[in-house]
């Protein structure tokens, strides 16, 4: 890590590896104010666009393979910071969102509000299980990557679990 590594990204250290432009959701992260709900509204933007070029099956690949990206992109980032888990890494917004927003199409613009909605509380509140992996799996290096990456990996869960039951009651 170097001595001057930046505490707070610019976009400058953002544009200066490809692991920051990723784990800062392609500038999402940089935003000043809840960076976390801004990379979970570029999630949504984005899975909006890509949504008619992939079938189900293609989406759920990118997803998988966008997670194990992000784990080394948070990795790579978070050292380079010397922050264990920066606010300003918000790949792992961008993965759980586009999970959520996969498993839950066909719904509509109100159901996908409102499983932002939900989301945003799991991950801004952790709570039970989220706050377990976020207590957990702190620190540098894969595991302090797979951490950033876990702990809004199970707000997903708690949000699909909501939105079933809601479903189905």
């Amino acid at each position: 890590m170097s001595a001057h590594a930046p505490r707070r990204p610019t976009a400058r250290f953002m544009l200066g590896h490809p692991a920051h432009l990723v784990a800062l959701g392609f500038g999402s992260g940089l935003s000043p104010v809840a960076p976390g709900t801004a990379g979970t509204l570029w999630s949504w933007l984005a899975f909006v666009v890509m949504t008619p070029w992939f079938s189900p099956l293609q989406m759920g690949l990118l997803i998988a393979a966008a997670a194990l990206l992000g784990w080394w992109a948070a990795t790579v980032t978070a050292k380079n910071l010397g922050v264990a888990d920066p606010g300003s890494i918000v790949w792992d917004e961008v993965v759980a969102f586009w999970l959520i927003l996969w498993l839950i199409t066909p719904a509509g613009p109100w159901g996908q509000l409102a499983a932002f909605v939900l989301f945003r509380f799991f991950d801004a509140v952790k709570f039970g299980p989220t706050a377990w992996a976020d207590k957990h799996f702190k620190g540098f290096g894969r595991r302090g990557g797979f951490g950033i990456m876990l702990d809004d990996l199970v707000a997903a869960f708690c949000t699909l679990l909501v939105m079933a039951v809601w479903r189905f009651w």
